[in-house]
């Protein structure tokens, strides 16, 4: 049953692009909507949606409201929602609220790395089928703007930020593709962050799928808690329901009938994406998509921004923007995928994991550590003696800096390794600037 909201006082912290899709939705549903950011969000297009909002100022006003609706970047154990909730104010997330207005199938993916080139890759198998499928979440379109779509399903990236304010949410089929090290800036440890992805299979349809990954430890995790169709995916491990095969892969959702699929296609080149490749098959195929649609997609697909985006070869310098690798363990799969020497730009605002994994990966091929922003410095002494390390400050500098010194044969990798909010609002926009910088060239 959807809940009534007209009438209601419903406050949305935080005015993002998730803030800002709840609210359209509230004020379709006639509530009357309240919306409050610590910072300074771009408010264009609330204008009429909602009262004056409160930005720009320390703490936020629960009180007097009857739904607080977070958006994934304010944290549950935020004072100021932590007293909502004691006081049983209902709180919940965007993509909760948006659930609450969804009658088709739902996909969700989850993990620390690859949700969302896994995400549009099992999209585009829908769509390759004919479906009509909304695609987003936590990459790109929130679910909000998704409500009043008619949808044969929605795949859906969910973080563990969105899922730590679901209840209602069912998804048919939930993915599970790793866990590592992240946001130890919001958690207290692998623990606590992986209790937040279970809470995706803690409501899985009992009569849907759950997608895991089999060589990861914490799969053991998700499984406990859902009464779905376990499916596990692998590299290595025998018997798994999806596997690498000679030429691709080979999945098998019924024991006896396997399906081989060729994976041929550069923008799913490497271990992680045959890893993305296999998840995403076997969602899609566990809700019915032809196999041969699978085939299509899996041969079409373009790959996406920011992701190992080649951006030009100048010079014979070949400029690389991976800016989505967010973390150490994303920017690790960027430097095993890329041969050769690389001058490397990384950093930003840090999320508290080391950085010493990524040495031997840069040691003896990194040109030039070419560091920017927050976590500099902390970076530059974790890797003394990698290679040589310039603290540049700014994305711009870095970038003058490598097209000064690069050399044919050689690549420059934007792949920062931390999040981009000290200086940009989103890993986009980040990857977008580097880019125009690029190109400029």
């Amino acid at each position: 049953m959807t809940p009534a909201l007209e009438g209601k006082n419903a406050l949305v912290l935080g005015l993002g692009r998730s803030g800002k899709a709840a609210v359209r939705l509230l004020a379709r549903e006639r509530a009357r909507v309240f919306g409050a950011d610590e910072g300074r969000p771009d408010l264009a297009g609330l204008e009429g949606l909602a009262a004056p909002a409160r930005v720009g100022e320390a703490g936020f006003a629960t009180e007097g409201h009857d739904l607080v609706v977070l958006s994934p970047g304010v944290p549950r154990a935020h004072p100021d929602v932590a007293r909502a909730v004691a006081q049983g104010t209902p709180v919940v997330g965007e993509v909760e609220l948006a659930s609450w207005f969804l009658d088709a199938p739902i996909v969700g993916i989850t993990g620390t790395n690859g949700k969302s080139t896994t995400t549009a890759l099992c999209g585009e198998m829908f769509r390759a089928a004919g479906r009509k499928v909304f695609v987003g979440g936590n990459l790109g379109t929130p679910l909000c703007d998704a409500v009043g779509g008619r949808w044969d399903a929605l795949v859906v990236e969910l973080s563990s930020f969105q899922l730590e304010s679901v209840d209602r949410l069912r998804c048919r089929v939930g993915a599970f593709l790793n866990l590592t090290p992240d946001h130890l800036d919001r958690y207290a440890g692998a623990a606590d962050y992986a209790a937040a992805k279970a809470r995706l299979f803690e409501r899985l349809e009992a009569s849907g799928a759950a997608v895991l990954n089999g060589e990861d430890p914490w799969s053991e995790r998700m499984a406990a808690v859902t009464k779905a169709r376990r499916l596990d995916f692998a590299l290595e491990l025998p018997g798994a329901a999806g596997r690498p095969a000679e030429g691709g892969l080979e999945l098998e959702l019924e024991a006896g009938r396997p399906e081989r699929y060729r994976l041929r296609n550069p923008a799913l080149r490497g271990a992680h994406n045959l890893a993305n490749a296999l998840a995403a098959g076997l969602a899609a195929r566990a809700l019915d998509v032809p196999p041969d649609a699978v085939q299509r997609a899996l041969d079409g697909f373009a790959g996406l921004p920011h992701r190992l985006e080649r951006i030009r070869v100048r010079d014979g310098v070949e400029w690389i923007n991976d800016s989505k690798a967010t973390n150490v363990d994303s920017t690790a799969v960027a430097l095993r995928a890329i041969p050769g020497p690389i001058w490397w730009i990384a950093g930003g605002r840090g999320k508290g994991a080391p950085y010493a994994p990524l040495r031997p990966l840069l040691d003896g091929r990194a040109k030039g550590l070419l560091l920017v922003g927050e976590d500099a410095e902390r970076i530059g002494r974790e890797l003394a003696g990698v290679g040589p390390v310039a603290p540049v400050g700014t994305l711009e500098a870095a970038v003058r800096e490598a097209a000064s010194r690069a050399r044919s044969g050689e690549t420059v990798l934007l792949s920062p390794a931390c999040a981009s909010y000290d200086q940009f609002q989103n890993y986009a926009e980040r990857g977008d600037r580097f880019r125009q910088l690029v190109t400029e060239l």
